[in-house]
């Protein structure tokens, strides 16, 4: 019992601390909106020069000096063959690789620095040129992915080649987007396709009823208003419902199938997800790989330029931010806690 009070105790504390370090995000996050109304840059960065500068390091660690030597020697000449060949105008152009990284929420926030990027691009980029796409998304609100997957057909309208690849998922709007692109590369354990629409409600009018409590909705319109979190759920609610997610999932299937047509679209459109190998038998992707093997392979012989739209916060985003890490934090204690403690008892 003494240890269970000490673990409370000490759980109390951390939650205490946490709430404290909330309120103080709270007011520096208000203070900074005010003093700051900055609207975000555009960060570039030459991938090429990042996997030089890596090289160079690890072969100064490896290689004997001599060998260094000639290895640097090897890479000046290179260069300024480079530079002689890109300021003399002979010889091919080499081609550029434009390089945005998606990693999706539920509400797609991203997607607002993605409006920015793809914007920079198309303004630049020629049909010559290509876009990769890195994409990290478990899908989410059926419009903010819509928007997102709208975002992608603004390059594919220009003829500027698109390649998506993904590492970890591209599900439900993940894929949305995915299938937007030319091809789509997945790493043999990527999670992809569930091509579905689902919704949760929670329903809490029996509760109510329990303690005497009247809900009343009054809506202008039969249907402005079917099943909700407090009132009760008829029939003909639920049919509505269920007619509005049909109608959803119709529209996915159909830009999916324009976007891939070779695709079998009612055997992949159950709503499962496979992963990459499995994926790559059924069409859902074009080849298996990452993304940084994509990417060495393509620096041979592409300038690959790195695009990030860095935008300034809003107050409820950076307090969201704050508090998601927080809880993340008190499950890890939480979790480590627990292995301490059987441990504890093993012993």
């Amino acid at each position: 019992m003494a240890e269970f009070f000490l673990d409370y105790g000490m759980f109390l504390a951390k939650a205490v601390t946490i709430v404290v370090a909330i309120l103080v995000v709270l007011i520096v996050g208000i203070g900074m909106s005010r003093k700051s109304h900055a609207a975000g840059s555009l960060e570039v960065e030459k991938l090429n020069d990042r996997y030089r500068n890596m090289t160079r390091i690890l072969r100064h660690a490896v290689l004997s000096k001599s060998a260094r030597k000639n290895e640097d020697k090897k890479e000046k000449k290179e260069q300024k063959l480079r530079e002689k060949t890109a300021d003399s105008g002979e010889g091919p152009q080499r081609r550029r690789v434009f390089v945005l990284d998606f990693k999706g929420d539920i509400r797609a926030t991203a997607v607002a620095s993605l409006r920015e990027e793809i914007s920079a691009i198309v303004s630049t980029a020629t049909a010559g040129d290509e876009v990769v796409l890195r994409l990290e998304n478990y899908g989410g609100q059926v419009h903010e992915h819509g928007l997102a997957a709208s975002q992608l057909m603004r390059i594919k309208d220009r003829k500027i080649p698109l390649t998506a690849i993904v590492d970890k998922v591209a599900a439900s709007g993940g894929y949305l987007m995915a299938c937007i692109a030319d091809r789509i590369i997945a790493a043999p354990f990527a999670v992809i396709g569930s091509i579905g629409v689902v919704t949760q409600i929670p329903n809490f009018s029996r509760a109510l009823e329990e303690k005497g409590v009247d809900f009343e909705q009054i809506t202008a319109g039969k249907y402005k208003r079917t099943v909700t979190m407090f009132g009760k759920t008829t029939d003909e609610d639920r049919a509505k419902l269920k007619e509005e997610l049909e109608e959803v999932h119709g529209l996915f299937k159909d830009l999916v199938a324009r976007y891939r047509p070779e695709l079998d679209i009612d055997a992949v459109s159950t709503g499962e997800h496979w992963y990459g190998t499995r994926a790559l038998e059924m069409g859902l992707v074009d080849d298996l790989g990452s993304s940084d093997d994509y990417l060495l392979k393509a620096a041979e012989d592409s300038d690959l330029f790195s695009v990030c739209f860095q935008g300034k916060q809003k107050l409820q985003e950076r307090l969201l931010s704050a508090m998601q890490a927080a809880v993340e934090r008190v499950e890890l204690w939480v979790s480590q806690h627990r292995h301490e403690r059987r441990y504890r008892g093993q012993g």
